[in-house]
């Protein structure tokens, strides 16, 4: 398999198969991002005969394991998803990604759908056409890392587009029939501003139709830029308790319906449920935290976390 340095995926799409076809990040100027730190390069696309090559050698494995009984034995079904790995492979131009779909096609007949990462950026650069064409060929569950709709914090962290972007574009995948989920960052306004980032997001979303929102917390390495803001005395990060009060504003605004996870281990303490359901055992499960966790143990974990 050709995998390039770390590779991340949505918790949720722990049962789908992993395909690289690109590596890094085409925007890879957010402040407080080091998740592609380890490779030597910005963003590569992977040739179409290692994806080609990678799907044979997964689809090899996967009929050893069927003959073996290990599907069986585990009572799971053969995965039926494909997740694309690398930060943004929806930047890739529809005709390529129309390519890649076709050799799913081809080697995993069976294939009921696939996913990948997305930048609201990566949207815009397909037409209303190509959307539709995509989802045709079996797109569906982007992830997004939106991170919040705080104007003020996508423009300090360099997100490189506004809320309104993000409307936009949603909208579109909607009109496409392309699902998708949001990633939210706690702490990501700063200190004092964590209510008023989890307010502006809950509105944005309540207009929208994620499926799923994933919860996770910043975690501020001295790699990064972020880290060298903080040192500047530019920007101030919340504390562990705070950012569990933004997680509280947020779960009391969100209208959905939509599924809630912090699940990720930036989260110190997980749980997840389906909103608006559930929205008493979330605001439970987060209200012990606030009222019975100490700030300096959740501080410990956070600096102990030596990788997201």
């Amino acid at each position: 398999m050709h995998y390039t340095g770390t590779i991340w995926r949505p918790p949720y799409e722990a049962a789908s198969l992993l395909v690289e076809v690109t590596a890094g990040c085409t925007h890879h100027r957010c402040k407080f991002c080091t998740l592609y730190a380890d490779l030597p390069f910005k963003f590569r696309m992977s040739p179409l005969a290692d994806i080609e090559n990678d799907m044979l050698e997964l689809k090899a494995a996967l009929r050893q394991k069927e003959v073996k009984g290990w599907f069986r034995l585990s009572g799971q079904a053969l995965p039926q998803r494909v997740f694309l790995t690398g930060a943004n492979p929806f930047v890739l131009k529809a005709e390529r990604l129309l390519e890649i779909a076709g050799l799913v096609k081809r080697i995993f007949p069976d294939n009921q759908s696939i996913g990948c990462f997305a930048r609201i950026t990566d949207i815009g650069l397909k037409s209303d056409a190509e959307l539709a064409a995509l989802r045709q060929a079996g797109f569906d569950g982007l992830t997004i890392g939106v991170e919040t709709a705080d104007e003020t914090a996508l423009a300090f962290m360099h997100k490189g587009y506004q809320a309104a972007d993000i409307m936009t574009q949603c909208r579109r995948l909607e009109a496409a029939d392309i699902s998708y989920n949001f990633f939210y960052l706690t702490g990501i306004s700063g200190r004092g501003r964590g209510a008023e980032g989890a307010l502006a997001t809950a509105e944005l979303c309540n207009q929208l139709h994620p499926v799923r929102i994933g919860a996770s917390m910043l975690t501020v390495y001295d790699n990064s830029e972020l880290y060298q803001e903080i040192q500047a005395g530019r920007w101030q990060e919340e504390t562990e308790i705070e950012k569990y009060q933004e997680l509280r504003v947020l779960l009391e605004n969100l209208r959905g319906p939509v599924w809630f996870g912090a699940l990720g281990a930036s989260n110190a303490v997980p749980f997840a449920g389906d909103l608006p359901a559930e929205r008493p055992q979330l605001l439970a499960a987060v209200d012990t935290i606030i009222q019975n966790a100490a700030e300096g143990d959740l501080l410990a974990y956070r600096q102990n976390l030596r990788h997201l």
